[in-house]
């Protein structure tokens, strides 16, 4: 009897080797805890306002403070002004209900850097149940922010470049189908203007950088080429790049119609172009207007000019066109729609 009590005393108390292999564990537990690359910090939880007590190397170098700078003090100093409220009450929940909580909060290092920090917070416990501290590791996630937006930009780039894309070949597509010569010499040079047409919007777009374009920028582009004479009147209006191409080759088409059979084919003819908004100041409205123009035949009324440019209006831009023949010459409506442009 004595022998087994005595044995079970002797269970019962930590031997020497027990107590040293204790003493290792907890010095082994120090140095992982500061040698570990993961910043971390460990707060007292029985202390008013949870001042640190630990923080290991890692958390120094990520926030740039010095030990003495951060012990005793409330994670709170790495707060700032675009800190979100809703990520601290978390936060704080997670303190007050002393559990586990895992946030995201943009925090502020000592020179005033914002860096994205995911934060988790666990809560340590003594045998009795009650919270001693709360343990808090931290990982840098501004890189990986970084990475993710211009991910989500690029993503955005190539949808746009996607949608540009086949915006523009439909409109060869359109030039293709709709083309009409019986000599391919000719048909092969009536494309390749057009598309060099769609170039020259191309670069503009390209040069404003897939910004706003000025009516009157893309009509002189289009129309002095052909018409220098052209007078050019109306406010500034912005046009959306969605709508510079399609409206760059109606222009255009125009251009050559009228320098080919129209107003500037003759001496006295005049071109005038004016442009206006809309019904309450929204969408765009043009006046193509050839003085002296000559009525064309009746078989040339609907040839590959006539026919793009109604294209383009109706169904590119969802326009509409008025093409009249009045005593003067050539008059032609060509109304945008409210999304179509911007009034200035």
């Amino acid at each position: 009897m004595t022998s087994h009590s005595t044995n079970k005393l002797h269970g019962d108390l930590p031997s020497a080797s027990s107590k040293t292999a204790a003493a290792d564990r907890k010095e082994l537990a120090a140095i992982a805890f500061e040698r570990t690359r993961m910043p971390m910090v460990v707060t007292d939880a029985r202390t008013l306002d949870l001042p640190i007590v630990l923080a290991n190397k890692a958390f120094l170098e990520l926030t740039g403070y010095a030990a003495e700078e951060v012990l005793g003090r409330n994670c709170r100093f790495l707060q700032g002004p675009a800190t979100s409220p809703i990520a601290v009450a978390e936060i704080r929940a997670g303190i007050a209900d002393e559990r586990e909580a895992n946030v995201e909060i943009l925090n502020y290092k000592k020179n005033g850097e914002p860096f994205w920090n995911r934060l988790h917070l666990s809560p340590v416990h003594g045998d009795d149940g009650q919270i001693l501290y709360f343990f808090g590791s931290q990982i840098d996630m501004t890189e990986f922010r970084r990475v993710e937006a211009l991910e989500a930009s690029e993503n955005r780039l190539l949808r746009e470049v996607d949608h540009r894309a086949k915006n523009v070949l439909a409109i060869v597509d359109s030039i293709v189908r709709l083309s009409n010569a019986d000599d391919p010499l000719l048909y092969a040079a009536a494309i390749q203007h057009r598309v060099q047409a769609l170039a020259r919007a191309h670069a503009l777009l390209a040069e404003r950088r897939w910004t706003s374009i000025s009516v009157e920028e893309l009509i002189r582009q289009q129309v002095t080429p052909f018409a220098a004479r052209a007078s050019f009147s109306g406010p500034d209006i912005r046009l959306p790049a969605s709508i510079v191409q399609p409206l760059a080759l109606v222009l255009h088409e125009l251009a050559v119609n009228a320098a080919l059979h129209g107003a500037i084919a003759v001496a006295e003819g005049r071109l005038s172009i004016s442009w206006n908004p809309g019904p309450s100041g929204a969408g765009l409205n043009i006046r193509w207007q050839e003085v002296g123009a000559r009525t064309p035949a009746k078989s040339a009324k609907r040839g590959f000019g006539t026919v793009i440019v109604g294209a383009m209006v109706e169904k590119q831009l969802k326009g509409r066109l008025e093409r009249n023949w009045v005593d003067e010459g050539l008059l032609i409506d060509i109304e945008i729609p409210p999304a179509g442009s911007t009034y200035v």
